[in-house]
C-alpha cells in the first residue's frame, strides 16, 4: 500500500459541516442525545473561559485550554459507560468535569494545592498527567488487568500530537494490540505540540494512519463535530468491551487559545490560521443543527448559559480560598506503608518545625 493510498484509507468521518448542515450521505444524529451533549459544550466553553480569567488574576497557577476541542472532551466521556476508565492529560480539565468531577476539585492541581484534588478510584478517572504519553503506559495496564479478571471494563486514553511523537506512544500502542487490551487511544491532534506544528512532528499522511503499524484500526474524524465524535468513539468503545481490543482514534481539531498562559501563540503562527478555525467552533455548530430541527430555542440556550455560569460562579468562589498548606501531606500519600526513609525525611522536617517553634 503506497502513502496516498493509506491517507486514502484513513478518510475523514464528518456527520455535520462548518454550517451545521447534515453531510451528505451521513445518518441523522439523535437529536436528543445531540441537545445534552451541547449542554456539556456550554459547562465546557465556559470552564474554560473561567480557569482562563482565574489565571490572569493569579488565582490559578496555569490553565490549558481546550477551547475549541470541547467536543472532543465532551465525547470522549459520553462513550464510556459508568464503570469503564478516563486517563487524561493536563489539557483535559473539561472532560474530567463532564465525567462528574468536581471542577474546583479539577483544577485545583492547576492552583498548586494537590497533585490531583479529586479521588480516582471514585470517579474513575486517572489523575491528570504533565508529562507526554506517560499515562498511555498507565491506561494499557489497567485495561490488560480488566482483561485478565474478566471484567468488561474499558479505558480511555487521551493524548495530543506531541504525544505521538514519545516513545511512550508505541510501547502503549504496540503492547494494546499484541495483547488485545480494551483501550481506546484518543488523539487530538490540534495541530501543535506547544510550538512545534505538526509537519514537524510526523510525515504521515494522518496520525491514525499509524495504526496500521500496530495492527489496530486506525479511524481519523473531525473533532470539531460533536456526532460523529460520538459515533466512531462510541464504535471503537464497544468493540474494546466485545473483545476487539484496541482502536487509534484521531480527532482533526484545533488548540484555538494559546498552550497555556505561559505561551505566545503569535511567535510560531499567524492570526488567519486561527481565525479560519474559529470559524469551524463547534458549539456554533451543533447549536445551527439542533436549531434548524427544532430541538433548540432561545429559552433553552438561555438555560443552558445560566446554568453554565452559576457553575463558574462556584469555582470563582471556591478557588479564591486560601488553602493553609499541611507540610505533613508530602508524606502522607506516597506508600500505604511509609518507608523508612520516608519516617526519616518526616521526622526531620519537623524537627525544623520544632527547632523554629522553640
Amino acid at each position: 500500500m503506497s502513502v496516498d493510498e493509506l491517507g486514502a484509507a484513513v478518510a475523514t468521518v464528518r456527520i455535520l459541516d462548518e454550517a451545521g448542515d447534515l453531510v451528505d450521505g451521513a445518518d441523522r444524529p439523535d437529536s436528543d442525545a445531540l441537545l445534552a451533549g451541547y449542554r456539556q459544550l456550554v459547562h465546557g466553553r465556559r470552564l474554560n473561559e473561567q480557569a482562563g480569567a482565574l489565571v490572569r488574576q493569579g488565582r490559578l497557577a496555569v490553565y490549558p485550554s481546550s477551547r475549541g476541542q470541547e467536543a472532543c472532551q465532551v465525547a470522549c466521556v459520553t462513550a464510556l459507560s459508568e464503570g469503564d476508565w478516563l486517563f487524561p492529560t493536563y489539557r483535559d480539565a473539561v472532560a474530567i468535569a463532564t465525567r462528574g468531577v468536581d471542577p474546583v476539585e479539577v483544577l485545583s492541581m492547576l492552583k498548586g494545592d494537590w497533585h490531583c484534588g479529586y479521588d480516582p478510584a471514585q470517579h474513575r478517572v486517572a489523575p491528570q498527567a504533565t508529562p507526554l504519553a506517560t499515562q498511555l503506559l498507565h491506561a494499557v495496564g489497567v485495561a490488560h488487568a480488566a482483561r485478565l479478571k474478566g471484567e468488561d471494563t474499558v479505558v480511555m486514553a487521551l493524548c495530543g500530537d506531541g504525544a505521538t511523537s514519545e516513545g511512550d506512544f508505541h510501547e502503549a500502542c504496540n503492547f494494546a494490540a499484541v495483547f488485545a487490551s480494551p483501550v481506546v487511544f484518543f488523539v487530538q491532534n490540534n495541530k501543535y505540540a506547544i510550538s512545534v506544528p505538526l509537519a514537524r512532528q510526523s510525515v504521515a499522511p494522518s496520525l491514525a494512519s499509524k495504526a496500521v503499524g500496530y495492527g489496530m484500526p486506525g479511524v481519523r474524524v473531525d473533532g470539531n463535530d460533536l456526532g460523529a465524535l460520538s459515533t466512531v468513539l462510541g464504535e471503537a468503545v464497544e468493540q474494546a468491551r466485545r473483545g476487539g481490543g484496541p482502536t487509534l482514534v484521531e480527532a482533526d481539531t484545533y488548540r484555538v487559545e494559546a498552550h497555556t498562559n505561559a505561551d505566545d501563540a503569535t511567535r510560531y503562527r499567524t492570526t488567519d490560521e486561527v481565525d479560519e478555525w474559529a470559524g469551524r467552533d463547534p458549539l456554533t455548530r451543533v447549536s445551527a443543527y439542533l436549531r434548524g430541527v427544532g430541538a433548540l430555542d432561545d429559552d433553552i440556550e438561555a438555560e443552558f448559559a445560566a446554568d453554565a455560569d452559576r457553575m463558574a460562579a462556584r469555582v470563582r468562589e471556591e478557588l479564591g480560598v486560601d488553602v493553609a498548606p499541611d507540610p505533613d501531606e508530602l508524606f502522607a500519600h506516597v506508600y500505604a506503608t511509609p518507608t523508612q526513609q520516608l519516617v526519616q525525611q518526616r521526622a526531620a522536617l519537623q524537627g525544623e518545625f520544632d527547632v523554629e517553634e522553640a
